[in-house]
């Protein structure tokens, strides 16, 4: 293969066979858990990278199903979104994320910085309640509970919740060990369809783990939670801050 055929074809890892392919990415019946909690404030001062900044001490704990979605499958997700705030614009910082397949791993760290490990995250319906979990190997680190559809939420106003901005930090290194990439990107999700959204009683457990520790982000106090049912275009970036330049 020559040189310019390896720079016109180079898109991702492996060369010939793609761990993902090009997008846009589409999402069908996209299903959102998502519980607000407060926490330890000084916890987040430890965790958010500036230029962001904090909005107040809560995090949204996130458990996402994703049956459909283009190029990567049928799988789901679970992690910590922190409010921030840019340069006067208000959205999410994403702290970390946990999933179950591999392609989305690979994409979401390669294209945009997701901060993605592999571990065992589910979402379902138990008899009345909408159960989220997440396992790294054998150990279980978060669970989430909320009645199922207890009340109806403002559809409107949830799809224009998620078509806030997004902040990432990407780290790619160098073969030296250095860093060759350091970015704050921001992204958005597109032509957002929410098909659905509901309120209940709420809880969460999350619980210490060397290498998955979202329980340094403590739970002090559970103060909403929703279930939600979208279909959308997860947008490619932009960079907004090089730490590198």
């Amino acid at each position: 293969m020559d040189r310019e055929t390896v720079r016109r074809t180079a898109f991702a890892m492996p060369l010939t066979s793609p761990a993902f392919p090009p997008g846009p990415y589409r999402f069908v019946d996209r299903q959102y858990f998502i519980i607000r909690y407060r926490t330890d404030p000084e916890a987040l001062r430890r965790v958010v990278p500036e230029p962001l900044e904090i909005v107040e001490p809560v995090v949204s704990y996130e458990f996402i199903r994703m049956p459909d979605s283009t190029g990567f499958g049928d799988y789901t997700e679970s992690g910590q979104v922190i409010p921030v705030r840019w340069q006067g614009q208000t959205g999410g910082y994403t702290h970390q994320m946990f999933l179950n397949d591999h392609p989305p791993i690979a994409g979401g760290r390669e294209l945009w910085g997701f901060p993605k490990k592999l571990a065992q995250p589910t979402l379902a319906v138990e008899t009345d309640t909408l159960v989220g979990t997440l396992n790294y190997g054998s150990i279980r680190i978060a669970t989430g509970t909320m009645g199922y559809k207890h009340r109806t939420l403002d559809m409107a106003a949830e799809a224009r919740g998620l078509g806030a901005p997004n902040f990432l930090l990407k780290i790619i290194p160098h073969v030296d060990g250095s860093p060759r990439i350091c970015e704050l990107v921001r992204y958005y999700l597109e032509d957002v369809t929410v098909k659905g959204a509901w309120t209940g009683p709420a809880a969460l457990d999350l619980y210490p783990h060397a290498l998955a520790p979202v329980a340094e982000l403590p739970v002090l106090e559970v103060l909403s939670a929703k279930h939600l049912v979208a279909d959308l275009t997860l947008g490619l970036g932009t960079v907004v801050h090089d730490y590198l330049a």
